[in-house]
């Protein structure tokens, strides 16, 4: 048990230890509360002495920190805080509600196929994300002793102490014994080979197999032996799947799990009572159908071929989506321009400015998180040739770079109605490294771009306990980002949108600011700037109604900041 961790103890000045809620062979976690936020929190503290020795235990645990200090899922804890204190190193993390998924099989057996299936592609979610990392991260340890199952059903994924990032400069074997037994893949105990993404399916395979069975999956391959499916009400689509995961050669698993989840959303189809009876139901079909066409064969064959080499053309593709009532037959329209030419940018760039940013009847416009994954899975999907759609498409650099473009302005501004600057940055660099957009557009998504990857690494520490970047090097680049007429250079609104983004800043971190050595005269010059560029640089701009509400922002923004640099500097003056 931990020493310093008791009952009412006080964490940081602001943590107050409520009780032990868990412990395990690296860490105890404890309940705390912030009370003047009336807040709670869990800590986890590393103690000294393990069996694996306090040096490793700890790296572990820093290896843990940063992935996690790093990553933004629904499904994943948030880490608050990293506290260096007597000796013991604590994370102040997200406090999940509910059980775990081991508690909830035990005491109350194997769930149904369909929750089952629910909670499959929910983990399904949440690896893909962390796969989709550059570079991927390997989580190596899913079992349900760390999913936990919230108060209103869904998942969260914790314990990252045996995770690991994928580099390709890294090309022996990596794999030591991490895991735990029967849920591990073979190349992890093994230690035969490199484990990646198809790890991690192995081991989603091994609790789904646990879930729905109630049975443990044991240091063998858990479903190398028959199972009674009748019994068990398991459907065999499902089971097919179960044992495609606990392939022992990788290769012959799922390669992804964007394609296990498409597997679970289908397993019917695998499924071979369902395949005998659909086989069945065309066959009576096509002797039906086979009458039919020797009465009206010449007629319907050329019908056929016409209206065949209709469908084929790209262009026809276009105007389905032009003349498309609903949402999904616009959607559908845009997939099947992108099926039969996926290195064309016309699909793309439709299928994002008539279904993603389409006008809700509310008049807003939502990128949705659901929109972003139908998005990336089509990106993703590969050709005969086995390359993406996303790598056809870069061959053709003009129709790639603008989709970039159109993409990041997407991420940025509409993403779950607030806007992602992060997630906007990755296509906003590839618009700004263009040779082929306009000079406006690429300086208007280095601008962009520049403030977005800013949110993903101001005050983060390296190992070595130095800022990754500074407040003052964040100030040059933000003052030289609304340096200039912007109206000019680019256009009112992402003037507008620059101003208040510098507003914003010295509003929120005056402080930090003031701490590395900026001046409040100069921060008050800055605010001076704006008003002076609303004054002379907006002459001709026709002030629609979005641009007013943008303007009357901007001037609160102003106010605002300025209330808090007095603020601040009168109890400095107190002091």
């Amino acid at each position: 048990m931990s020493i310093l961790l008791e009952t009412g103890a006080i964490i940081d000045g602001k943590y107050k230890i409520l009780h032990q809620i868990g412990q395990g062979g690296m860490s105890v976690v404890y309940l705390a509360i912030n009370e003047k936020a009336n807040k709670t929190w869990a800590v986890k503290e590393v103690r000294s002495k393990t069996e694996l020795g306090a040096e490793i235990v700890r790296e572990r645990l820093m290896a843990e920190t940063e992935l996690l200090k790093r990553l933004r899922h629904p499904r994943l804890p948030a880490i608050v805080d990293v506290i260096d204190e007597g000796g013991s190193l604590l994370i102040v993390m997200d406090y999940i509600e509910g059980r775990s998924l081991k508690e909830v099989l035990e005491l109350e057996g194997a769930r149904s196929q369909e929750q089952t299936l629910l909670w499959g592609k929910q983990l399904c979610e949440v690896l893909s994300y962390l796969h989709e990392q550059d570079p991927p991260v390997i989580y190596r340890d899913m079992k349900p002793s760390n999913i936990m199952v919230q108060p209103d059903g869904s998942l969260k994924l914790i314990d990252f102490g045996t995770a690991r990032e994928i580099r390709e400069v890294n090309a022996r074997d990596d794999t030591i014994c991490l895991g735990t037994p029967g849920y591990a893949a073979p190349e992890q105990w093994e230690g035969c080979g490199q484990t990646d993404a198809r790890t991690d399916i192995y081991c989603l395979g091994a609790v789904l197999f646990e879930t729905v069975t109630g049975q443990e999956p044991g240091m063998l391959s858990f479903c190398r032996e028959p199972f009674p499916l009748q019994k068990s009400g398991l459907s065999a689509g499902l089971w097919e799947i179960l044992r495609k995961c606990a392939r022992r050669d990788p290769k012959e698993r799922f390669q992804s799990c964007r394609e296990l989840a498409y597997a679970l959303e289908h397993y019917k189809e695998m499924d071979l009572h369902w395949r005998k009876k659909q086989k069945k139901r065309l066959g009576i079909f096509l002797i039906t159908a086979a009458a039919f066409l020797l009465c009206f064969f010449g007629a319907f064959y050329a019908w056929h071929m016409e209206r065949k080499l209709e469908k084929d053309t790209y262009q026809t593709w276009l105007e389905r989506i032009a003349s498309a009532v609903t949402l999904e037959e616009r959607a559908e329209a845009c997939e099947g321009a992108i099926r039969l030419n996926p290195g064309r940018a016309e699909g793309y760039l439709e299928l994002l400015n008539q279904v993603i940013l389409a006008v809700e009847e509310d008049g807003a416009v939502s990128f949705t998180r659901e929109e972003d994954e139908r998005l990336r899975a089509i990106l993703n999907q590969r050709t005969a040739e086995g390359k993406t759609y996303e790598m056809h498409l870069k061959e053709n650099r003009e129709g790639y770079e603008r989709l970039a473009y159109e993409l990041g302005l997407a991420y940025y501004y509409d993403y779950e109605g607030e806007g992602s600057k992060s997630y906007g940055v990755k296509w906003l660099n590839i618009a700004a490294g263009s040779g082929t957009l306009p000079e406006a557009c690429r300086e208007r998504a280095l601008r962009l771009g520049t403030i977005g990857a800013y949110y993903s690494q101001l005050g983060q520490v390296n190992r070595a306990g130095d800022e990754k970047l500074s407040y003052e090097d964040y100030w040059e680049d933000l003052t030289a980002l609304a340096s200039g007429n912007l109206v000019r250079l680019d256009n009112a609104v992402t003037a507008l949108r620059m101003y208040q983004e510098l507003a914003a800043q010295i509003h929120g971190h005056a402080l930090e600011f003031l701490q590395a050595g900026i001046s409040k005269g100069e921060m008050e010059e800055e605010l001076g700037k704006i008003r002076q560029h609303l004054k002379t640089d907006f002459a001709g701009v026709n002030w629609e109604e979005g641009l007013r509400e943008m303007q009357s922002r901007l001037m609160m923004l102003l106010q605002e900041a300025e209330r808090q640099l007095d603020m601040i500097d009168g109890e400095r003056q107190k002091e």
